[in-house]
């Protein structure tokens, strides 16, 4: 019987960062989905479907913002661990991601090595 892959969600709206970073979850044996904005990730976390693992969540996204998407996955009780990226680190970003549950907080561009480190690698 075939185990099931564990699943990264990207979520960024530039859809080359998000190809780029599929490709490389994929390279680390993980499936990867990827979603344009935080509000496609939340409707596509339909009851009873397929819940990510592991998200990588763009800080600077149109609509909801990084720390609202973080805070709207907890609600609805999603535990994936969540990797905040950002192009443009602002002071006090970092803190107010980790303070809404995220487990880091990188600057792009990700580097493979880089990504096998925050994600790890599935079991």
């Amino acid at each position: 019987m075939e185990t099931a892959r564990r699943l990264v969600a990207i979520v960024d709206d530039d859809p080359g960062v998000c190809r780029a970073l599929a490709r490389l979850a994929r390279s680390l044996g993980f499936d990867a989905a990827t979603y344009p904005s935080g509000e496609a990730l939340l409707s596509g976390l339909a009851p009873g479907g397929a819940r990510p693992d592991e998200v990588l969540l763009d800080l600077h996204l149109p609509g909801l913002r990084g720390p609202d998407v973080i805070a709207a996955l907890r609600r609805r009780g999603i535990g994936a661990r969540i990797v905040v990226m950002t192009g443009l680190d602002r002071p006090g970003s970092r803190e107010l991601c980790l303070g809404a549950g995220a487990a880091a907080y990188v600057t792009k561009p990700i580097r493979r090595d880089d990504l096998a480190t925050l994600i790890g690698r599935p079991d």
